[in-house]
């Protein structure tokens, strides 16, 4: 049989070859468990791979400063085509290098133009991984520096103004398995000498985990291929910087690409480069050519079908022959597995799903939201991964194998998340549209500005903002536990970790997890703006369970948020706007937070029926904005005030369910067995009086009095208040239909209280 004598042809070895094929053997062949302490001991046993010199190439890479060219442009469709074209680099190109993925005949053609033989000299088998906006492959040593410099031009190439980076070195096959070592292998500093010295500053700071304490396990951490990749990061941070690293004979990165603009000349859109042409878009719009770029990919990605303004500026540049990556085109290929059909149903509804198109603008998705001219901004991002990978990710297998978990469980949870919360919404075009038929259309109510590895960037409509936010890092943790990988050895729920307490706290699971930034905000709020707002938010979910973390062993998703009314609201940053205004801290008082968040995904669902309670029980809204306005004037003015409006309800049943909601669930007392709302203590001072009360239960009798007395005196409780984001969410959330005549901005502006 012809294809049984090819098999076989294939799997012949030449004579050349054969003693690396027995070494590479060799290594695979070593016991993961094998962890020697001595350098005499390698040698004495794997003195082949010892003696083998041959150099073996690694090359990392990919885009950097993403954001900055995402958002240079200022419309949705040029930010589209700008994240539509990265990822098309990220996930078509730089594999079709090795020959993996979609064959491009132009992706061939430009590879042996600018690098002959490259091409010939890679297959597919050497890539480790390529998702998540970067790439780490093997490579023949003779051409590491040829594919390095290929990453960073084809980015260029294709973008002409986006940033990348790419650096490569060459290390022995022994190092793949050991971590570095020296040319003269006997000179390695090995465990002998790290037990000896290991208080020492600069080696503590190399070897050193925080939640790792025995020695040779810290060592034994940092000495596997994960030593390999930590130094070509480090070259890779050098060489972003615009440093030349020595003994490289490459291109200076210091030079970034300038295009010269006269001061009488027309500037694009986005203000930065001189305009090449005059398109007649809806408005009329001056572009530049990478500006013109992103406007091309983007209609590409949404499946627009004419392109004659950009086949009339007879420009060089042709994406049309390679595939354009879409999101909501991988969203309904997702929908459409057989063990998605109950998801695709409850998405599509009766809607013909072939009638469902892309959104073209944020005032198409803000036209989805109750109330609608809202959308927000969904910004999340993996943790704990640093700390998983200096300890469990050892091999370019176990690399390969992580990349793949995360970046399909980072996609899996927001199709699952949109899916199950959100619906094609019919939208009507107006003036202002940008589509030429004004026939009502059916639209997927959402924008995926961007999946890579671990993070994630949607515009999506206010009202479903926070559940699809906290479906996210659910789903996320889900699917990497489902996989037995990622599993936490203890499962018992952390109640210090949670200030919500209804219910049955679920257990943190999986060691990895998403924090979240969740931005709602006017759909004409600048588009750059937002992400930068949103940025903080993340950053300051991220710092929350890092804390959680330390404190209490929560290893599960955090989310903060924060809905803006006006771009006027924040003139600084979130953190000092919260700090100078939103913290009460008199002398000789208890410091009162008036607000509450960042919060677990645990207490996010928690706040959301909160809210819902509050509807139910037709809490008058003015009240809830006068209590608002009374939480400056300290605790007891503001229990008083929600005490007396609450015992007014009429409906008894809703009473009850907001007791319930709220009060038991958010604001028991630490002393005794009544409530403080709308006030909670947070989770330091439950923990510092617990510390207080393991304190005073060991004095003796004697000296507890004085004791007691003392430190009765000096602690400083600290009060914070989940009632400014039950306020601000109120509109966004719906339960049941809203009877009263308020106008929307009755409902989004605080009425004028007098006392």
């Amino acid at each position: 049989d012809e294809r049984e004598n090819e098999s076989d042809r294939f799997h012949v070895v030449p004579d050349e070859m054969q003693h690396f094929v027995t070494l590479a053997q060799q290594l695979y062949d070593i016991d993961e468990d094998y962890k020697p302490k001595k350098l005499s001991e390698l040698k004495d046993k794997y003195l082949d791979l010892w003696n083998e010199d041959t150099p073996i190439g690694l090359v990392y890479g990919g885009a950097t400063k993403i954001k900055q060219y995402i958002f240079e442009a200022a419309k949705l469709p040029d930010i589209r085509g700008a994240s539509a074209l990265l990822d098309r680099i990220n996930l078509v190109d730089l594999p079709a290098f090795f020959g993996d993925g979609q064959r491009s005949l132009s992706i061939e053609q430009w590879l042996d133009t600018n690098f002959p033989n490259l091409r010939q000299a890679l297959i597919p088998e050497l890539i480790i991984y390529s998702t998540g906006g970067s790439i780490l492959a093997f490579c023949p040593a003779e051409f590491v520096d040829d594919l390095a410099n290929a990453i960073e031009k084809r980015y260029t190439h294709e973008t002409l103004t986006a940033n990348s980076c790419a650096v490569g070195d060459t290390f022995k096959l022994l190092e793949f398995r050991f971590g570095l070592l020296q040319d003269k292998i006997e000179d390695t500093f090995w465990f002998d000498q790290y037990e000896k010295n290991q208080d020492n500053p600069i080696i503590k700071a190399y070897f050193d985990q925080s939640e790792v304490k025995d020695p040779f396990e810290r060592f034994q951490n940092r000495k596997n291929f994960n030593e390999l990749v930590g130094k070509l990061a480090n070259q890779f941070t050098q060489r972003r910087n615009g440093n030349n690293l020595h003994k490289k004979e490459r291109p200076s990165r210091c030079y970034p690409p300038i295009f010269e603009t006269h001061p009488y000349l027309q500037r694009d859109e986005s203000d930065r480069r001189s305009a090449i042409m005059r398109v007649e878009f809806p408005n009329n719009s001056f572009l530049s050519e990478p500006l013109a770029r992103k406007r091309l990919v983007g209609e590409i990605a949404k499946r627009e079908s004419s392109h004659a303004w950009y086949d009339n500026a007879n420009l060089e540049w042709r994406p049309f022959d390679i595939w354009i990556p879409s999101w909501v085109n991988k969203f309904e290929e997702f929908l459409k597995k057989d063990n998605n059909q109950q998801l695709a149903s409850r998405y599509y509804g009766e809607v013909d799903k072939k009638e469902v198109v892309e959104a073209r603008s944020l005032r198409e998705i803000a036209s989805a939201s109750t109330p609608s001219g809202f959308v927000a901004y969904i910004y999340a991002d993996g943790n704990n991964m640093g700390g998983y990978i200096r300890q469990n990710i050892k091999t370019p297998q176990d690399y390969r194998l992580f990349s793949k978990d995360i970046f399909d469980a980072t996609q899996e949870s927001v199709y699952k998340a949109l899916a199950e919360y959100l619906h094609p919404y019919q939208y009507t075009p107006d003036a202002k549209s940008s589509r030429t038929n004004k026939e009502p259309v059916w639209i997927h109510p959402f924008e995926i500005i961007t999946i890579g590895g671990d993070d994630v960037l949607l515009v999506v409509p206010a009202d479903k903002a926070l559940e699809i936010a906290k479906t996210i890092g659910d789903e996320f943790e889900e699917y990497l536990w489902r996989t037995g990988r990622y599993s936490l050895d203890q499962t018992a729920p952390n109640l210090l970790a949670h200030r919500y307490t209804t219910g049955n706290v679920p257990p943190s699971k999986c060691l990895l997890s998403m924090s979240t930034g969740v931005l709602i905000t006017a759909q004409d709020t600048p588009i750059y703006y937002a992400d930068k707002l949103v940025s903080q938010l993340l950053k300051s979910a991220k710092r929350y369970a890092k804390e959680l973390k330390k404190d209490h062993k929560y290893y599960g998703g955090t989310v903060d948020f924060l809905v803006m009314k006006a771009v006027t609201m924040i003139s600084s940053n979130i953190k000092e706007f919260r700090e100078q205004g939103l913290i009460k801290n008199k002398d000789g008082e208890s410091k009162l937070k008036l607000y509450a968040s960042p919060y677990t995904l645990y207490e996010l669902g928690g706040l959301i029926e909160t809210v819902k309670a509050f509807k139910k029980a037709e809490f008058p809204r003015s009240q809830l904005y006068q209590i608002r306005s009374l939480l400056e004037r300290g605790k007891r003015t503001a229990i008083l005030n929600y005490r007396y409006f609450q015992i007014r309800l009429a409906n008894e049943k809703a009473k009850q369910e907001l007791k319930d909601k709220f009060e038991s669930a958010w604001c028991d007392a630490l002393t005794n067995n009544g409530n403080i709302a709308p006030w909670l203590s947070d989770i330091a001072s439950i923990r510092r009086n617990l510390l207080l009360l393991i304190f005073l239960e060991a004095l003796p009798p004697e000296e507890f009095r004085t004791h007691y007395v003392v430190i009765t005196l000096l602690k400083k409780y600290t009060y914070e208040t989940i009632w400014r984001e039950l306020v601000d969410l109120y509109p966004f959330i719906t339960e049941e239909a809203d009877n009263t005549d308020e106008s929307l901005a009755e409902k989004l502006n605080v009425p004028e209280v007098t006392q």
